[in-house]
């Protein structure tokens, strides 16, 4: 449900394309980690996901839950709520792996938070905490890296420009891309599977932010030291 309305609002708010590595569907019971860089990014990633034939398990803050119009929608759509920071952590990836070995797909934000910066620019994924390997081991789940680009033109900053995007996006219609690569299998080490799994999104949301930054001509700005590049 989550991921059909997303797929109808999403195009109010910008022009969203997508590509991938793979020509057949993503194979079930895979893991897909995306890179996180604003509050409408998950609208946009499930809305590109939609278009490969992937309604995912999404994991979540727990706070969402408390949302009266969400908390309905995530029930009903089996999305696991993440409590960070408490004795109930470990719970999300158990029911996380349960829905993996039912066949489902799992959305995973690794970074586990939005960056701190206010800027509209693009930048390469933050270092990825560790629950994405243990889960990816413990489940014997591929990762299916996804890179987005474009969502900090819809939303960014502080409260008053976060609103004022949002207000503004359908008529400045930002491009959006998102990039699904090819799975990919984790190594058995938790450190080097998290390094592995960040390369593999990062890679993606280069090709993400390349391709915006060769579709609009001076609209792809990248931060300093991140710049875009095809593999």
């Amino acid at each position: 449900m989550l991921s059909r309305i997303a797929a109808a609002v999403v195009p109010s708010l910008g022009h969203l394309t997508t590509t991938s590595d793979e020509e057949a569907a993503p194979v079930t019971g895979s893991i897909v980690v995306a890179n996180h860089t604003s509050l409408v990014d998950p609208g946009i990633v499930l809305a590109a996901l939609l278009r490969h034939g992937v309604e995912p398990v999404v994991l979540a803050t727990a706070g969402l839950w408390r949302i009266p119009v969400l908390r309905p929608l995530l029930v009903r759509g089996g999305h696991v709520p993440v409590h960070r920071g408490s004795v109930r952590a470990a719970e999300s990836l158990d029911e996380a792996a349960t829905a993996l070995r039912a066949g489902r797909h799992v959305l995973i934000y690794a970074e586990g938070r939005l960056p701190p910066r206010k800027d509209s620019a693009e930048a390469a994924p933050e270092p990825f905490r560790s629950g994405l390997a243990r889960l990816a081991l413990a489940a014997d789940a591929p990762v299916l890296p996804l890179g987005q680009a474009g969502a900090r033109r819809v939303v960014s900053g502080g409260t008053v420009k976060q609103i004022a995007g949002l207000l503004t996006a359908p008529a400045r219609r930002p491009r959006l891309h998102v990039h699904l690569g090819a799975p990919v299998r984790l190594p058995g080490d938790i450190p080097a599977a998290t390094a592995a799994a960040h390369r593999a999104v990062t890679a993606a949301w280069r090709t993400a932010a390349a391709h915006l930054a060769r579709e609009v001509p001076g609209g792809g700005a990248v931060r300093r030291g991140a710049a875009p590049h095809t593999r």
